[in-house]
């Protein structure tokens, strides 16, 4: 139960093919998967004004992916009484009802939809998706001449050229790690700081010869992601050095030594929260560090 009296917040957990969509966030006029999820939602409870919005722990760039994003909403009690169909006409608790909607927005969705909910439940007290994560965690692929080509694959793998050293590239992203000022790697936004906390960067060969880097920190800013892989597949490449890459991160200035990556090798694969009895605490942690910025 949130503060506000009256009203249950929803936890949704979800997964997406971004192929389709112009980004996480609503925009007129373009398909995004705030929009569909928004448009289920308005048909679900189209009896029971107005229909929720959600908010996301992370908002996702056109083509980007997502195998565990994760975002909330927040019902009003008729609203939420609304998803029971009992017969017998006894009242189903807050939980069951929460665990109802998943069924519900998957049956609107449909069997074959780019947008999947695996998980729907009530959230505890004082969760916010977006102001309470701890962390993100994201994953991207890249296919050089060592990975055999598989077309099933083309729109979540990046094919590179040349063949890519993955030993120089895990040791590069290595040194990249902590607090810094990340503004080599970041679209700049008014009022936004570009300080970041990199948790854990590291690359490794899959089992079909795919190179897959698994990035964590905090928070992202815009571009972040795909930047640091860019700037780390150049060091595989031999274009860059492991020490010219630290050099550049340091001077916190946009450059041209590197490339971004394409948003389709990207996917979101899991947010993390803190224990519950945290939560709020984190939240107005973070909501008063963003407003600061």
């Amino acid at each position: 139960m949130i503060d506000a009296p009256g009203l249950h917040r929803i936890r949704l957990d979800l997964a997406y093919d971004g192929t389709a969509f112009s980004g996480w966030a609503r925009q007129p006029g373009l398909r995004t998967v705030q929009g569909v999820v928004e448009e289920v939602l308005a048909t679900l409870f189209r009896r029971h004004p107005p229909a929720p919005l959600v908010t996301v722990a992370g908002r996702t760039d056109a083509g980007v992916h997502a195998s565990g994003q994760v975002a909330h909403l927040d019902l009003g009690e008729v609203a939420l009484e609304s998803l029971a169909r009992r017969s017998d006409g006894r009242a189903l608790p807050p939980e069951a009802l929460a665990r109802i909607l998943e069924s519900r927005m998957n049956g609107v969705l449909g069997a074959d939809s780019d947008v999947v909910v695996h998980r729907s439940s009530l959230a505890p007290a004082g969760f916010d998706a977006r102001f309470s994560a701890v962390w993100r965690r994201y994953e991207y692929r890249v296919a050089d001449p060592r990975t055999p080509r598989d077309p099933l694959t083309r729109h979540r793998v990046v094919r590179h050229p040349a063949e890519l050293d993955v030993e120089a590239m895990d040791v590069a992203a290595a040194a990249l790690l902590g607090l810094h000022d990340y503004g080599s790697f970041c679209k700049p936004r008014e009022g936004s700081t570009t300080i970041r906390t990199l948790q854990a960067f590291r690359w490794r060969r899959d089992g079909s010869g795919v190179l897959v880097a698994q990035l964590q920190a905090d928070a992202f800013c815009h571009s972040m992601v795909r930047a640091l892989v860019g700037s780390t597949v150049a060091v595989g490449a031999g274009t860059l050095s492991g020490e010219e890459l630290v050099a550049l991160r340091d001077a916190a200035e946009r450059t041209s030594r590197f490339l971004v990556m394409p948003a389709k090798g990207l996917v979101l694969t899991e947010v993390g929260y803190p224990d519950d009895e945290e939560l709020g605490i984190r939240a107005e942690q973070t909501r008063a560090r963003r407003e600061l910025g």
